[in-house]
């Protein structure tokens, strides 16, 4: 289960595995560039897609065809633009992934389709005629940020932070490359823990070693069991070696990783 608190403009979201996220909420006016964007693209398809179907309806003859198909596709993409664009692209539309925005569900997760599509289709009552500014108010009113659209779907829209994963982290301590060979083969990863392990052992390098087991053994104590290895296993070593075989090590490798490890005196590190 998870506990998110709200901190200011700040989305603060603990995992099953008991490592926090923040996510920073995007307000009214750092949405609305990315609003305009969309605004903007989909103005521009439409008048490539009347183009195409002019010049198709001249060839042709028939007018009242060529309109018709204009109503349908300004109709597709007034009401499902947004939805189909989220759904697809994790929560972005061309706007949003240009300003660096995403949707997710007030748990900190990704949107499934529905949400996508029903967030985007309530848009209108933001517009309400007799309250133009309707969907603006609502957005103050509330800690998230959040619209009518997301007020009923339970999403919000975050800033979105940096690529958590910049490049691979070298390791100067080959005894986590051993180690990686005795993680089972058929360990699955989820996204929440591969996240961790990157921004952990991106920034392990500025943590003494006891701050790096304090931060380690959250994930990594109920994984020495499941692996099968000795309680007094380091910690931080773990975890590189996960990260290791996550992100970094070619599957085709692991036997030799593994007569590697098998040659070497078993080893136990404590921090």
């Amino acid at each position: 289960m998870q506990h998110h608190d709200l901190i200011d403009a700040t989305f603060l979201i603990k995992t099953p595995e008991n490592i926090a996220f923040r996510y920073s909420v995007a307000g009214p006016f750092r949405r609305l560039p990315a609003f305009f964007l969309d605004i903007v693209i989909k103005a521009t398809i439409f008048i490539i897609f009347s183009i195409i179907t002019s010049l198709l309806g001249g060839f042709t003859g028939s007018g009242g065809l060529a309109t018709m198909i204009l109503l349908i596709a300004w109709f597709l993409l007034d009401w499902f633009y947004g939805g189909f664009f989220e759904a697809y692209f994790n929560g972005q539309s061309p706007g949003k992934m240009l300003l660096g925005l995403r949707v997710l569900t007030t748990e900190g997760q990704p949107i499934n389709g529905l949400q996508a599509v029903m967030r985007n289709v309530l848009r209108g009552a933001d517009f309400f005629p007799a309250c133009p500014l309707f969907g603006l108010i609502a957005m103050t009113m509330n800690r998230r940020y959040q619209r009518l659209g997301d007020l009923v779907c339970g999403t919000m829209v975050v800033i979105e932070e940096r690529p958590w994963l910049t490049g691979m982290a070298k390791f100067d301590d080959p005894r986590a490359i051993q180690l990686a060979s005795f993680i089972p083969p058929n360990f699955a990863v989820s996204r929440t823990l591969a996240k961790a392990l990157a921004t952990y052992v991106e920034r392990r390098r500025f943590f003494a070693v006891p701050r790096r087991r304090e931060m380690a053994r959250h994930i990594a104590a109920p994984l020495l069991e499941r692996f099968g290895l000795t309680a007094d296993t380091s910690y931080d070593l773990l975890l590189c070696a996960l990260y290791y075989r996550t992100f970094v090590a070619d599957r085709a490798d692991d036997e030799r990783h593994l007569q590697e490890a098998r040659q070497a005196n078993p080893f136990v590190v404590t921090t």
